[in-house]
């Protein structure tokens, strides 16, 4: 089995802040970064062990934060930005079998979701998509079933697990910490969360070969509103290629393909 593996930095055990951990001008950004790897080395260990023969690590945090010299050797990572265009990451990422998100978080707005936002968390209020709130992983899950692939593990905080397994029931999960606020939470020990993952990732692969989850895919066309904290960002968002403004706040895109619109 080939797995493609997304990252992300705020739904990992012992990253609890924004301005300290998570931007790229943080106090405690390289020891973040560390943290995060070591999760990841803990899925790849997971997946070696379950007989995945190809691993590709997509380092998802916006200014990019794993740390290369310390990846498993087992792995390969796709990186850097700016990143490329989407026609050349989907030629890399087709032919894959299925995906998984590590570090992941609860979408804007979850009252108990530690580091929760979508995309931006200094810029964008909300994603609705045909109607329903949507946050990065129903954004990863749905590319990723455009190109095949389906979402068959995810770790991150309590919120993140709850908001995965309403999105594809079944899903096999790991809870590293629970979220008491938006920058505070109660995480596993870094042993534990890594153990959890290690583990959760070899019972995804053999649930995906008695049981297959189907890659994710709901029906078009598609309305996808984009809503922002602020005027200004709503104004720049406004002048892109088919935009609509809805209100003074709120930008639509509309699409018949669910990969040209999910990550307006």
């Amino acid at each position: 089995m080939r797995v493609c593996v997304g990252t992300d930095l705020e739904g990992v055990a012992g990253v609890v802040s924004f301005a300290s951990q998570t931007y790229a001008d943080g106090r405690y950004y390289e020891a973040a970064r560390r943290l995060q790897t070591a999760e990841i080395n803990a899925a790849v260990e997971g997946l070696v062990a379950a007989g995945a023969e190809d691993i590709l690590i997509c380092d998802g945090h916006g200014p990019g934060a794993v740390v290369f010299e310390d990846l498993h050797p087992a792995a390969k990572l796709m990186h850097g930005r700016p990143l490329a265009p989407a026609s050349a990451r989907d030629q890399v990422v087709e032919p894959y079998d299925v995906c998984m998100m590590l570090g992941q978080h609860a979408m804007a707005g979850v009252a108990d979701g530690n580091l929760n936002h979508t995309q931006s968390s200094l810029a964008i209020e909300s994603y609705t998509l045909n109607g329903e709130p949507v946050g990065e992983i129903a954004q990863f899950a749905l590319y990723h079933g455009a190109l095949g692939l389906p979402l068959i593990f995810l770790s991150g905080d309590v919120a993140a697990c709850r908001e995965a397994e309403a999105l594809l029931p079944g899903l096999t999960t790991a809870s590293v910490k629970t979220g008491l606020s938006r920058n505070s939470a109660v995480s596993l020990s870094a042993d534990e969360a890594r153990r959890l993952i290690r583990e959760g990732v070899q019972a995804a692969i053999r649930k995906q070969q008695d049981q297959p989850m189907p890659p994710l895919a709901w029906p078009g066309p598609y309305v996808l509103d984009k809503r922002f904290f602020h005027t200004d960002a709503a104004d720049a968002a406004a002048a892109a290629p088919g935009a609509e403004r809805v209100d003074a706040q709120t930008v639509r895109f509309r699409s018949d393909d669910i990969r040209d619109i999910i990550y307006r």
